[in-house]
């Protein structure tokens, strides 16, 4: 038990950052074990308030594949993947569409709402927040002539970021679903670290982070003592050729490298799994996870 002595300590150390970080936005990438543990859902909110209250500007972008993976069980549909990427038609996007916008979004923003917040939800479709084009893979293993077609599934072409800078104004906490529309009319379902970074570069924002289910980057994954605790653009490449990057965590420093070429300061990698990640990162003096700079 903290003594009261400790607990101001707490809050003169904070003053900086909350100095630092006044009327400054950062864009936080929800997802991961973070959006299913009760306990996790709640202190990710009151983080997110926190801020709010103390001058900083949050704006929230989820994914959801837990979710949309039980919703299809549930209905019997069935799905494919090429190199990990669910082929979505028709049918697939409207469930898509209805559990990332109708169901977690709104259940983000009660919670929020719940916990004395202010939260409004939007998706891509909303002033046209997210303008999205078709994503084709590229091809691999020698097949050049081969295009891979994924039906519904997007990539951002533009962010218009004027209905989140309205909401914010108002006071509200933007609470973002990534689906986007094409030119089309049609909807694209892209994928929420890349939502998360191409947002974060179009509202200039000081801050990326990404809650995930793990400590960060690791030069021995799983060893905690090779944590990196800072990694910089130009050693991106050569972690990624060595295999110290791989798998899931790619998308997510592409998206990291997005956001900073983009003209965000600083991205961060952290694991969603320990309760206040996001507190402790923006407001102690050691911080967790993994910084990603210039």
């Amino acid at each position: 038990m903290l003594t009261a002595i400790e607990k101001a300590g707490i809050l003169v150390e904070a003053l900086p950052y909350i100095r630092k970080f006044f009327g400054k936005t950062i864009v936080i990438k929800y997802g991961g074990h973070a959006m299913t543990d009760e306990k996790l859902k709640q202190a990710v909110m009151t983080d997110v308030i926190l801020m709010k209250y103390v001058g900083i500007n949050p704006v929230i972008v989820h994914g959801g594949g837990p979710e949309i993976n039980h919703l299809l069980d549930r209905l019997g549909m069935k799905s494919s993947f090429i190199q990990g990427l669910r082929v979505t038609d028709r049918e697939t996007m409207e469930v898509v569409e209805m559990v990332l916008v109708g169901k977690v979004n709104k259940e983000i923003v009660s919670l929020l709402n719940q916990n004395g917040g202010k939260a409004v939800g939007l998706s891509g479709k909303d002033g046209q927040l997210i303008e999205a084009r078709k994503k084709f893979l590229t091809p691999f293993n020698g097949e050049e002539d081969q295009i891979y077609e994924l039906g519904f599934v997007g990539e951002v072409a533009r962010i218009n970021p004027e209905i989140i800078e309205t909401v914010v104004e108002k006071g509200y906490i933007p609470v973002v679903a990534p689906v986007g529309v094409g030119a089309d009319g049609e909807s694209y379902n892209i994928n929420a670290d890349y939502v998360a970074g191409a947002i974060a570069a179009a509202l200039q924002a000081d801050k990326l982070i990404l809650l995930t289910d793990v400590e960060g980057i690791y030069r021995k994954f799983g060893d905690a003592s090779t944590l990196y605790s800072l990694v910089r653009l130009a050693e991106i490449p050569g972690l990624i050729n060595e295999g110290v990057i791989s798998g899931g965590m790619i998308p997510k420093v592409q998206c990291c490298i997005q956001a900073i070429q983009g003209g965000v300061s600083t991205a961060h990698i952290l694991d969603g799994r320990i309760a206040h990640s996001i507190l402790l990162e923006i407001f102690t003096d050691q911080g967790i996870g993994t910084m990603v700079v210039r």
